[in-house]
């Protein structure tokens, strides 16, 4: 199999530890080290390796004990459970692999201390904004690992689903642009091996769950990508899935148990797809049938869906998150296509991640206009993670209702009164301010494209992501104003971002080669975003809004000591501010700044202009 080294060739080759005795030891051991003094004692480690399931394991070094081990239906694999006890310091230890009472190999295994990333063990949550990159669409800032000697694509960047270029090095020199925008978070889409033929830049297709894709980098690259960000106070969030591999995955070469996926088998016609109902876990009413297919249906031919009851895979992912948030120091995670994976393992995976680490954050995809099904998934500040629940949930019904709100026409019953009732729905969520709110992402049209390629409407979007509750996320380009079919085009939404190759007519880190059109963009979401990240009244303060009348919507972020007003006029016509209405929230306050341009206006006699957005510090 072409692989990394495994961890036992790597000790061998570089300290000559590694002793074989009587046999053929593993080809691959994961995890393939783990860390001294975490909270779990529990550690199951997964060989593979010929004829290797009937062997026992012994190990002599103190604070480590074997436990037992396991096999399967396929010889090849041997799980080893250990019991780290807290005296179990960091060091390398030697695992003995014994069969029929002789000795059959041996090879070392390495505990490593444990370091604070540099923000911190702190999540993400409503402080933070989080710009979501496409990193084979964002710069390619290693042009030598375009293609790689063990892996199938290579690049073309003319086919819109071929792979361009993109890498860990062009995020990691594009983090002063970040930085400089405003963002403190970064979600990159999946950066493990996607080792398929064709098809691979997009990262959902993992062929192998301990190595970041060498078109990316290496793993050492993406953690030191991970503490660069880090010291500009910026945390790294890990698109994870849980749910399905691609078809060219290691284990494809040697299942690691029949029961491993889910379906009769691994070949075309031997599986059924997945019939998306997502409310079938929570309807009362769903036929066992309708569940089953939804959860244990494959996306598409070449998207096994893993069987997460399988006790033995449902822990080697569990510990496999573990793994990458301790190795690069993550600050998120976010948990791609979340309900169609087996609530029970769900509710396991949230709960040892929650325990290992108290105050990390996931969010979690529901793809769904309905609040009360994305609702169904968040839980209570305090509550436990019962069926999978996490703090954290991408507000799809938002979205619909803010792409809609700004382009229907204003009636009773359609235009903006569909972001006022959209936003009524927080009475279903435990945690509306923990939502992830976003005009568009890697999946969805272009935000631009989607409000009719108009820079007003444009304008009312970003104000509205960067002062709503809730923790805003962007797309990569939307400051860009890039553009894409209104109806879902993958390969045109992902567009390579300009300046991110050598030779591009348009630079959007330096802003060279921009159009008027770009560069307002760009300054409206820079003024904006690096405003809102000193706002304590936008991370946490109250959230108060008036109905819509007119084409206009008034809504407020407050505390004790600051008021924020955002007031969206969508007519043709300048509208008087009624400062009476408000007074409930102004008090007797009389005078406001203008956050984007820092003009001050009296608010007697305000006028909020036609098509436009004003973000107010109320004086």
């Amino acid at each position: 199999m072409k692989r990394l080294l495994t961890l036992v060739q790597v000790l061998a080759l570089a300290a000559g530890q590694y002793a074989m005795a009587a046999g053929t030891g593993p080809d691959r051991v994961e995890p393939p080290f783990w860390w001294a003094g975490m909270q779990e004692p529990s550690l199951q480690l997964m060989l593979h390796g010929e004829d290797i399931g009937d062997l026992t394991a012994s190990v002599d070094h103190p604070g480590v004990a074997v436990l037992g081990t396991e096999s399967t239906d396929n010889p090849n694999y041997l799980f080893i459970n250990l019991r780290l006890e807290a005296d179990a310091g960091p060091g390398t230890f030697t695992i003995r692999l014994q069969g029929d009472g002789a000795p059959h190999s041996a090879f070392d295994y390495e505990l490593l201390p444990r370091t604070a990333p540099p923000r911190g063990r702190r999540g993400f949550d409503s402080s933070d904004a989080i710009y979501l990159i496409t990193p084979d669409r964002f710069a390619n800032g290693k042009p030598g690992n375009d293609t790689a000697p063990d892996v199938q694509e290579g690049p073309d960047r003319d086919a819109p689903g071929g792979r361009h270029g993109g890498d860990i090095a062009g995020m990691r020199a594009a983090l002063d642009y970040i930085d400089g925008l405003g963002f403190t978070a970064i979600w990159p889409n999946p950066l493990l091996e996607n080792d398929q033929p064709g098809y691979s830049y997009h990262g959902y297709s993992a062929t192998d769950h301990y190595r970041i894709d060498p078109r990316f980098g290496s793993n050492d690259e993406f953690r030191a990508f991970v503490a660069a960000a880090g010291e500009r106070g910026i945390g790294v969030i890990q698109d994870v899935v849980l749910n399905h591999i691609g078809d060219g995955h290691w284990w494809l070469d040697d299942l690691p148990d029949s029961d491993w996926l889910n379906g009769a088998g691994t070949r075309k016609g031997e599986f059924a797809i997945t019939n998306h109902s997502r409310f079938t876990p929570v309807d009362p009413h769903a036929s066992d049938a309708d569940r089953r297919q939804f959860l244990e249906g494959w996306f598409v031919d070449s998207m096994p869906d893993m069987n997460q009851r399988h006790p033995l895979l449902a822990n080697y992912l569990i510990q496999n998150t573990l793994w990458w948030i301790e190795y690069a120091g993550l600050s998120g995670i976010r948990a791609d296509t979340y309900s169609y994976s087996d609530p029970r393992f769900l509710e396991q995976w949230a709960e040892r991640i929650r325990r290992e680490y108290p105050d990390f954050n996931i969010v979690g995809e529901e793809w769904t206009r309905n609040a009360a099904l994305v609702a169904h998934w968040q839980r209570g500040e305090s509550e436990p993670a019962t069926g999978g629940r996490l703090k954290s949930m991408m507000d799809f019904p938002l979205h619909y209702s803010l792409r809609e709100a700004l382009t229907a026409e204003e009636s009773w019953s359609s235009g903006l009164i569909q972001l006022y009732e959209g936003l009524a729905n927080d009475f279903q969520y435990p945690n509306p301010e923990r939502l992830v709110i976003f005009g568009g992402n890697h999946d969805t049209s272009r935000l631009f494209s989607q409000l009719n390629d108009d820079p007003a409407r444009f304008r009312m979007a970003v104000a509205y992501l960067a002062t709503m509750r809730g923790i805003p996320q962007f797309f990569y380009g939307d400051e860009l104003l890039m553009t894409s079919p209104r109806h879902r085009a993958d390969g045109i939404v992902r567009s390579d971002f300009p300046g991110g190759w050598a030779g591009d007519k348009a630079n959007g880190f330096n802003g060279t080669g921009l159009t008027a059109q770009q560069s307002a963009a760009q300054t409206y979401v820079r003024a904006l975003f690096r405003w809102r990240r000193n706002q304590p009244v936008i991370h946490r303060g109250k959230l108060t809004h008036f109905a819509p009348i007119d084409g206009t919507y008034v809504y407020f972020r407050h505390d004790t000591d600051d008021i924020v007003m955002v007031a969206i006029n969508k007519g043709e016509d300048a509208v008087p501010f009624n400062r009476a209405r408000f007074a409930e929230v102004l008090g007797d306050r009389r005078r406001a700044v203008d956050v984007v341009s820092g003009r001050q206006y009296p608010l007697d006699g305000l006028e909020i202009p036609p098509r436009d957005v004003l973000v107010m510090e109320i004086q």
